[in-house]
């Protein structure tokens, strides 16, 4: 058995690539980027919606063309829509049949799987809602449920935590932190970066179709950054510096507070005040996309 639950190798094509992942057991990775990165293609090519022109999807070990591996990943496509006549159970009831009829059922009827569903997503109380009633989280909500159905053991989500406010994110992103904590791999998208940074364990960062950073959450925001607040905006930054509204900054990576405090010193510049912060996901991929 596979000691992997999802592997992308050297896909290409769909105007991605190359681009290889690898995702373990309760893993769950960040695809951040901006608009046009290639998120969206690359959780298509994952979930067997489209076919890349090289490369190869597994899960499990599996092929993705393998329907026992279709079985094991859930999508939750970006804006997916649900005929809004039916109720939240009815919807989930489609799904679970469908599930059922794959797996030729697995001893579990498709009110057992739906109602399981319900219960992940936290949409018990929303069962008998037509979904032309449902508020944008309980929509998110119930995209999670359709792509967890049935025991999926690993999940690709686009941009299910977008768009909502604190709460409804906090919630979401409990209840998927919950499924990884009993060994989902879970893959998710996401425009805002800050949206992940209290859910993701690794960060991949694309652009232009590839993955151009990679790296742990903790190792990715624990550089340091010195911020100078200045009197008066200098003419030109000292070397390693760049102007700020407030002043100049720098990163310290391989230096001191002290030292690059030295260096505006030298320079003669009018220091009012400094602090010290952590960079924030935001400024990695920025930064990420304006130095290619």
């Amino acid at each position: 058995m596979t000691d992997f639950a999802l592997t992308l190798s050297d896909i290409s094509g769909c105007r991605l690539g190359p681009v290889s992942i690898a995702l373990v057991p309760g893993e769950i990775a960040g695809l951040v980027g901006p608009a046009g990165a290639g998120k969206t293609r690359l959780l298509r090519v994952a979930a067997g919606v489209r076919r890349p022109n090289t490369g190869d999807v597994r899960v499990w070990g599996m092929s993705i063309a393998d329907p026992a591996a279709r079985l094991l990943i859930g999508y939750a496509s970006d804006g997916a829509a649900f005929p809004h006549a039916l109720t939240v159970q009815e919807v989930l009831l489609y799904y679970a049949r469908l599930h059922c009829a794959r797996s030729n059922g697995n001893g579990r009827s498709p009110r057992s799987v739906a109602r399981e569903a319900l219960e992940i997503a936290g949409l018990a109380a929303a069962r008998e809602l037509r979904v032309e009633a449902l508020g944008r989280a309980d929509l998110h909500r119930l995209n999670l449920a359709q792509a967890a159905l049935g025991g999926r053991r690993v999940l690709l989500l686009d941009e299910l935590l977008s768009g909502l406010d604190a709460f409804a994110r906090r919630d979401l992103r409990g209840r998927i932190a919950r499924l990884a904590a009993e060994g989902v791999a879970v893959l998710i998208t996401s425009r805002d970066p800050a949206a992940l940074e209290r859910l993701a364990a690794r960060v991949l960062v694309m652009r232009d179709g590839r993955i151009v950073r990679a790296g742990p959450l903790a190792t990715l925001l624990a550089e340091r950054v010195l911020e100078v607040i200045l009197d008066a905006p200098p003419p030109e930054p000292p070397p390693g510096f760049r102007v700020t509204a407030a002043g100049i900054e720098a990163p310290l990576a391989g230096r001191t507070v002290e030292a690059a405090l030295a260096l505006c010193r030298a320079h003669r510049l009018p220091v009012r005040a400094t602090r010290v912060r952590v960079k924030s996901l935001e400024e990695v991929v920025l930064e990420t996309h304006d130095s290619q």
